[in-house]
């Protein structure tokens, strides 16, 4: 099998456009220049990872994000950098074909195809709500992961479950780590996920050989570390203690915080706020919309999009919003009245030590 670069040569790509693409690829990746040199390294050396793409009870709305990546490209990912053997969204072939592609691969590269799954696995009626390549898809799901290397879950439905795992969950929605518990599984939450998050779990996969680093709920680290409260453009607003208190109100215009209608940026765990969507273009925030929480577990059980947390004390400062304007005024205040006591006592002192200092100077003179 090809490797990337060989394939970008083959397209009559520049010796000096792939040391480009290295360069942004690190830049995506949030690693410094010095990792430029490994990727390209790896690019030129490692064959192309066959990849596998299955759906469960989802609304293909990650492999809609997915197609529209920008850094890199999705057409370089899927062309170029992977093999995408198996997809039945994308693929061309259909019925027994794609069938028997899925079976040549997976013999073919046992144990070194990465499975990536957009969607979960029903288990009530025995997975009968369900149903791919005329058996129930949690069956699918067992079958193909066996021999995998590692998996990827698409998105919160694969992640937590979802909306179809909503209460009362009558067809028994399940993530896929609940089925498939001996294998890595990288988790990329969202509803959909960030586009250039999922090419960029995929481009570090294939560029170190080896599952991310994962924080203790499975999500990669390099893009939800932090939280979408810590890095909003609103952010300043909230600590000001200026919120938008109704739709389209003044403050709204002014474009101030959108706790008070909801927005759950200070307890959710993605990228939004520093990669965004669209090419970078905006993000629900941005947009006037406040965040639903939607790479979050449970967010879809936790009531209203829009009822406001009411306590978020974990985060010090913030301890609660509608105090953290009187309190940063009070802050203001006693530094304003430190500096002015220090500064009465300050000259008090000097003028204390001049008159010391008077008798002295007209003893010499």
């Amino acid at each position: 099998m090809e490797t990337f670069y060989e394939v970008m040569r083959r397209k009559g790509i520049s010796r000096r456009s792939f040391m480009k693409y290295c360069s942004l690829t690190a830049t995506s990746l949030g690693l410094a220049p010095s990792f430029v040199p490994q990727i390209a390294h790896a690019m030129e050396t490692k064959p192309r990872t066959p990849v596998l793409w299955l759906h469960g009870l989802e609304c293909t709305c990650c492999t809609e994000s997915f197609i529209r990546s920008a850094h890199p490209l999705a057409k370089d990912v899927v062309l170029s950098m992977i093999s995408l053997d198996y997809d039945d969204t994308l693929m061309a072939a259909a019925g027994h074909q794609a069938e028997a592609v899925l079976e040549e691969i997976m013999t073919k590269y046992k144990g070194n195809y990465i499975l990536a799954v957009e969607g979960n696995p029903p288990l009530n009626e025995d997975g009968m709500f369900c149903i791919q390549s005329g058996r129930p898809f949690v069956e699918k799901l067992r079958h193909v992961a066996k021999d995998a290397q590692a998996l990827i879950a698409w998105g919160s439905c694969a992640s937590w479950g979802c909306v179809q795992a909503a209460k009362p969950n009558p067809t028994q929605a399940t993530p896929i780590d609940k089925v498939i518990t001996n294998k890595p599984i990288i988790k990329v939450p969202g509803c959909p996920p960030i586009a250039e998050v999922m090419t960029g779990v995929i481009t570090y996969m294939l560029t170190f050989g080896r599952v991310p680093e994962l924080d203790r709920q499975g999500r990669p680290k390099m893009f939800y570390s932090q939280r979408i409260h810590d890095k909003c453009y609103r952010r300043p607003h909230f600590d000001a203690g200026q919120f938008v208190e109704d739709w389209d109100d003044e403050s709204a215009r002014k474009g101030y915080c959108l706790y008070k209608m909801g927005c759950k940026g200070p307890t959710t765990y993605n990228a939004c706020s520093t990669v965004m969507w669209n090419e970078g273009t905006s993000f629900p925030i941005k947009a006037g919309h406040g965040c639903i929480g939607c790479s979050e577990d449970g967010f879809w059980d936790k009531g209203s999009f829009y009822d406001r947390l009411t306590n978020i004390q974990q985060f010090g400062v913030e301890a609660n919003a509608d105090k953290v304007g009187g309190t940063a005024a009070a802050v203001v205040g006693a530094a304003v009245a430190a500096h002015a006591a220090i500064s009465v006592a300050k000259r008090s002192y000097d003028t204390a030590k001049a008159k010391k200092q008077a008798p002295a100077a007209s003893t010499n003179a």
